[in-house]
């Protein structure tokens, strides 16, 4: 029996979760982000013990983990979030950024519980973007908590990207990861237009699951034309994807996860039920800047995290799963990395455009939509984030069986699979004047829809790699990275210097 209370004592068990979204009717009574965090975390611990209980639970927290805010930046946010709280875990840190960070910061979690480390942790996020966006608009000046003066500054593009991605404006992830996009339809034996139409599928599913989502900020089932036709209502950002294929990080919402041992969570009195065990998971990135990577149409990091995902659930497979959906190409990379899926649907949350994209904190909430759903429907889920421009994988599992052996405590790193799988990176250059093929392209329109101009990777003849614009008075080359009908991939042309250190490409120009 001594063992078993010792297994039980370092087994990790999720226990409580805590929503909420705020829309209020004028800015001023808007709630700031530190206030949607303490009243997250206070409603996942009377989820796990009940309201009379809650405060007691709180203030037993040895760890707390504050997601990276964006929307309005503390000094010290996890200091006054425990302030708030009235709490003295020992351990209080805020993380860096990264959407797939809250599925990260779980599996941390999880293991320091595993290992002895910790008892009771917390992982807590929240934005308010949509209220600081109305208030900037109408002049309203927001009675929160004062903004920072030495907070960490959010990264910059061009302190991990090259010079000219950032004077093309392809150092944001709206305008990068339509390079994905359009790799992997060409490697798919896909036509645009047929990529396009399973985007706007696969995105329709996502709007469906978020209808019936009472946290979603988008109440509203959209089909795929809707979705995959530009419109005033739709517009273009960046070619092929409109404005319901981008993340949405304009909303207010908070979320938070409590964790603890298993022989914890039966001293407090939850049922079996109600917990929901923590299987392992898998961690591995991609190079940082993008035109490091040695192609476009798969994630190394990506897929190893996945297969190491599949390996923890066993013949069990998932029954739920959470693909990071900041954009198509990431889940749909994802499903093929896991064989299809089968029919299982790849969002429990309801996607990052439509359940609202509140920037780092996406996958918090994933993971209290699929605790949710695992309580209800048992079995296994998988949780899936990422980071930057498809640099940073995690994958976690999830199930309501106890797991048959202890969770693994060693690294969760599976980056030597990932980098086993690369083939050599082309040298990249920053001039080269004559013929050079397409690897992958986008165009970036204005909020007018119109083009501000095309953006192409391209081969060169001699190997090398580099990046080029296509200017928007030149309509028979951007016709050409724009048809719907033929992959622009392969498309040889001619590159010419151009007049800001960056070279104009055309298929024109001889």
């Amino acid at each position: 029996m001594q063992g078993a209370f010792m297994r039980d004592e370092r087994t990790p068990v999720i226990v409580g979760i805590g929503e909420i979204v705020d829309r209020p009717t004028v800015p001023s009574l808007g709630l700031e982000p530190l206030a949607l965090m303490e009243s997250a975390l206070r409603r996942a611990a009377e989820d796990a013990v009940g309201q009379e209980m809650a405060i007691r639970l709180l203030a037993a927290i040895d760890s707390l983990d504050v997601i990276n805010l964006a929307s309005w930046r503390y000094d010290d946010p996890a200091g006054q979030l425990c302030s708030r709280l009235g709490i003295l875990p020992r351990r209080a840190e805020y993380g860096p950024l990264g959407g797939e960070s809250p599925v990260r910061l779980l599996h941390e979690a999880a293991l320091s519980i595993a290992r002895g480390q910790q008892h009771i942790c917390a992982i807590v996020g929240a934005e308010a973007r949509n209220t600081l966006v109305k208030a900037r608009k109408m002049g309203i000046e927001l009675p929160w908590s004062p903004l920072s003066q030495s907070a960490p500054r959010i990264l910059r593009g061009e302190e991990i990207l090259r010079r000219q991605s950032v004077k093309l404006g392809v150092d944001q992830p709206t305008t990068v990861y339509p390079f994905y996009e359009t790799a992997t339809a060409a490697h798919w034996g896909l036509s645009p237009r047929e990529a396009l139409k399973e985007s706007a599928e696969l995105w329709a599913s996502y709007s469906q699951v978020a209808e019936a989502n009472p946290i979603s900020w988008l109440k509203k089932k959209f089909n795929a034309d809707a979705i995959g036709r530009a419109s005033p209502d739709n517009r273009m950002i960046a070619w092929p994807y409109t404005k319901l294929q981008v993340a949405n990080p304009t909303v207010n919402q908070g979320g938070a996860v409590l964790i603890m041992s298993l022989a914890r969570a039966r001293a407090e009195g939850i049922s079996e039920d109600r917990i929901v065990h923590v299987l392992g998971g898998a961690k591995a990135n991609e190079p940082r800047d993008y035109l490091d990577r040695d192609q476009y149409y798969r994630s190394h990091a990506q897929e190893a995290v996945l297969k190491a995902g599949q390996a923890i659930a066993g013949d069990r497979g998932f029954g739920l799963m959470e693909l990071y959906s900041c954009f198509p190409c990431v889940p749909k990379m994802a499903l093929r990395s896991l064989g299809g899926a089968g029919k299982i649907s790849p969002t429990v949350t309801g996607g990052l455009t439509f359940f609202g994209g509140p920037l780092n904190n996406y996958m918090t909430h994933a993971a209290c939509s699929m605790v949710s759903r695992l309580r209800t429907d048992r079995g296994v889920g998988l949780l899936y984030g990422q980071g930057e421009f498809l640099t940073k994988h995690h994958s976690l599992v999830l199930s309501t069986d106890r797991p048959k052996r202890p969770i693994a405590c060693w690294d969760p790193s599976v980056q030597a699979s990932a980098d086993s799988q690369r083939c050599p990176v082309p040298k990249f250059v920053v001039r080269y004047t004559g013929r050079a093929a397409l690897e992958t392209s986008t165009v970036i329109y204005g909020k007018d829809g119109q083009i501000v101009h095309g953006v192409v990777i391209l081969r060169c003849h001699d190997g090398s790699r580099t990046i080029a614009r296509v200017p928007a008075d030149d309509p028979q080359t951007l016709r050409s990275i724009c048809d719907p009908d033929r992959t622009p991939v392969g498309l040889e042309g001619t590159l010419l210097q151009g007049h800001d250190e960056v070279a104009n490409w055309s298929v024109g120009s001889d």
